[in-house]
Protein backbone atom coordinates (compact mmCIF):
# COMPACT_ATOMS: atom_id res chain seq x y z
CA UNK A 1 0.00 0.00 0.00
CA UNK A 2 2.91 2.42 0.66
CA UNK A 3 4.32 1.89 -2.74
CA UNK A 4 1.24 2.77 -4.24
CA UNK A 5 0.74 6.47 -2.28
CA UNK A 6 4.41 6.63 -3.37
CA UNK A 7 3.50 6.07 -6.78
CA UNK A 8 0.62 8.20 -6.86
CA UNK A 9 2.12 11.08 -5.18
CA UNK A 10 5.10 10.65 -7.59
CA UNK A 11 2.16 10.91 -10.82
CA UNK A 12 1.07 13.54 -9.04
CA UNK A 13 4.43 15.66 -9.26
CA UNK A 14 5.37 15.48 -12.06
CA UNK A 15 2.10 15.54 -13.94
CA UNK A 16 1.80 19.17 -11.94
CA UNK A 17 5.32 20.35 -13.13
CA UNK A 18 4.42 19.81 -16.78
CA UNK A 19 1.38 21.84 -16.40
CA UNK A 20 2.86 24.29 -14.72
CA UNK A 21 5.70 24.25 -17.55
CA UNK A 22 3.04 24.31 -20.49
CA UNK A 23 1.23 27.26 -18.40
CA UNK A 24 4.52 29.00 -18.67
CA UNK A 25 5.81 28.44 -21.89
CA UNK A 26 5.21 30.48 -24.87
CA UNK A 27 2.56 29.13 -27.13
CA UNK A 28 2.16 25.95 -24.17
CA UNK A 29 4.60 23.89 -26.41
CA UNK A 30 7.50 21.88 -24.75
CA UNK A 31 10.74 23.51 -26.58
CA UNK A 32 13.21 20.59 -28.64
CA UNK A 33 10.79 17.43 -28.16
CA UNK A 34 11.78 16.42 -31.75
CA UNK A 35 14.50 13.45 -31.09
CA UNK A 36 16.76 14.77 -34.23
CA UNK A 37 18.00 18.13 -32.93
CA UNK A 38 19.77 15.93 -29.66
CA UNK A 39 23.29 15.57 -31.50
CA UNK A 40 23.96 12.84 -28.20
CA UNK A 41 21.08 10.89 -29.90
CA UNK A 42 21.32 11.47 -33.21
CA UNK A 43 24.77 10.88 -33.99
CA UNK A 44 24.54 9.95 -37.83
CA UNK A 45 21.89 12.75 -38.99
CA UNK A 46 19.17 10.19 -39.21
CA UNK A 47 15.52 10.94 -39.75
CA UNK A 48 13.28 11.47 -36.95
CA UNK A 49 11.24 8.72 -35.48
CA UNK A 50 8.58 10.92 -34.43
CA UNK A 51 8.25 13.42 -37.13
CA UNK A 52 10.27 11.81 -39.95
CA UNK A 53 12.11 14.88 -40.59
CA UNK A 54 15.87 15.32 -41.57
CA UNK A 55 17.81 17.37 -38.57
CA UNK A 56 18.27 20.43 -40.78
CA UNK A 57 14.54 20.14 -41.11
CA UNK A 58 13.39 20.13 -38.03
CA UNK A 59 10.53 23.29 -37.47
CA UNK A 60 11.91 23.87 -33.73
CA UNK A 61 15.82 23.92 -34.60
CA UNK A 62 15.98 26.66 -34.02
Amino acid sequence: METFLATIIAFIFIFTGMGIKILLKKNGEFAGTCASQNPLINKNGEVCGLCGKMPENCEEAN
